[in-house]
């Protein structure tokens, strides 16, 4: 099936990638026409696993090609996917600028029937203002085509982007009828051959399906932090709640490890997004509010451990950190909980160290005039000098350090976990100070 994709982004490419890699003949437009030229000479513009091999294969077979030609894009394929960005407006609600934009092309130059598939995470009645556009569109040219659109959110957890793709738990489809859901089935037709994995519903359902399933799991991880907290007050140590309260099905384990806030490019956004959209129904989200007020306030919790255990003296200390993109496995520092630590600390007139596997040119790009910054080529360059050291992003080659070197690298042997990655009883054969997030009493000493 021919297939155009605007957006050649995060969820762009893995989807025109993935959908090119099952036989799909896919064409990727972006207005963007540097990315596209770095495309097309095999630059892959975002760091995910998987995914800059299977573009390459696909590109080679001929099943994907990118374009800044948004009338081809529009001729190409009988499904229009948009993936464009919708950044947070001022006020917290998305920008559907992009969104918007996409669909009055579509009308501008479609002749046939088309469907026209959001990708993008957007407010629910989204699919009522793409529809209005394209049909403003084609009235404007005085034509009357038929065409549908549909919602279909993506559920990619970046990291794993690619493999959710190939294997997806769900295909969520939002339609008002029945042949844009003939042609969804056949394009996921190679995903569910184990088993059905689409799930048909209206539009608007499926819109608020995806901002639903980002607010839970934004929830348990605020959720956890509150308790990781307490648990500092009270001596008890969050990790062995963890286990407890995870072996009960109905909770589980995923996404109730405690640390230092979440961020990336769709919690925190699209948890705004929501009570932005509760208050445009006259409804007051009180435990949306909550979670942004957590996180946020988990995200300085690493700098009030530092500033107690120097006394409240950064001024002229050097932190040596490990760790910059939001979560393991990918550069994106949108919102990450290292940047509120960075600046925290540059304010206080410390200096930072930092190593990071993927994501240092990203951080030259946000921090390019920092002088209290200083990116190193190993995790052990960043130790030389440092007074503590902090970890932000649970990268596997941080699980297990020589504990040994770090202590003879730091000038006071003292660790700030914001992700739990280790013992503290291990720590402490060793002779370092460990602060981790809700590991009993000594972590609240740390930070009142």
């Amino acid at each position: 099936m021919k297939i155009s994709i605007f957006g050649t982004g995060y969820v762009g490419l893995v989807t025109g990638a993935c959908l090119a890699d099952v036989g799909h003949d896919v064409l990727c437009m972006d207005v963007d026409r540097n990315k596209i030229e770095r495309l097309e000479n095999g630059q892959i513009p975002i760091y995910e696993p998987g995914l800059e091999a299977i573009v390459s294969h696909n590109v080679e077979a001929g099943r994907l090609r990118f374009s800044t030609d948004t009338e081809a894009a529009v001729q190409h394929g009988v499904l229009q996917f948009i993936a464009v960005g919708t950044p947070p407006d001022e006020d917290g609600s998305a920008d559907l600028q992009y969104v918007t934009a996409v669909a009055r092309a579509i009308g501008q130059y479609m002749n046939e029937y088309k469907v026209i598939v959001d990708k993008s995470t957007v407010p629910v009645g989204t699919g009522d203002l793409v529809q209005a556009a394209a049909r403003a569109a084609l009235d404007a040219r005085g034509l009357e085509l038929d065409f549908d659109v549909v919602s279909n959110p993506e559920f990619l957890k970046e990291g794993a982007a690619v493999d959710d793709f190939m294997k997806p738990d769900r295909i969520v489809v939002g339609a008002e009828s029945e042949r844009p859901k003939e042609l969804l089935r056949e394009v996921y037709y190679p995903f569910n051959r184990n088993h059905d994995r689409m799930i048909f519903m209206d539009r608007r359902s499926a819109e608020l399906t995806k901002y639903a399933a980002n607010a839970m799991l934004a929830t348990k991880i605020s959720f956890m932090n509150e308790i990781a907290n307490l648990a500092e007050r009270l001596g008890a140590d969050v990790e062995a709640v963890r286990r407890g309260i995870g072996s009960d099905p109905r909770i589980g384990y995923h996404f109730i490890y405690p640390g230092c806030g979440y961020g990336g490019s769709c919690f925190p956004k699209d948890v705004t997004a929501l009570s932005r959209t509760a208050r445009d129904c006259d409804y007051e989200s009180r435990l949306l509010n909550a979670v942004e007020a957590v996180n946020a306030a988990q995200k300085h919790v690493l700098f009030d451990k530092l500033s107690h255990y120097f006394q409240g003296d950064l001024a002229g200390k050097t932190v040596a950190l490990w760790g910059l993109a939001f979560k393991p496995n990918t550069d994106d520092m949108r919102e990450a909980s290292s940047r509120t630590l960075m600046e925290d600390l540059w304010k206080a007139g410390a200096r930072v160290q930092a190593f990071d596997p993927e994501a240092m040119e990203e951080t030259q790009r946000i921090y390019p005039d920092e002088d209290k910054l200083q990116l190193c080529g190993t995790k052990e360059q960043a130790l030389k000098g440092a007074d503590a050291l902090v970890i932000c992003t649970e990268w596997k080659e941080f699980r297990s350090p020589d504990f040994n070197a770090i202590k003879t690298a730091l000038s006071e042997p003292v660790i700030f976990d914001g992700r739990n990655l280790y013992e503290p009883s291990i720590l402490a054969r060793y002779g370092l100070v460990y602060y981790a997030i809700g590991r009993g009493r000594n972590q609240f000493q740390a930070a009142v």
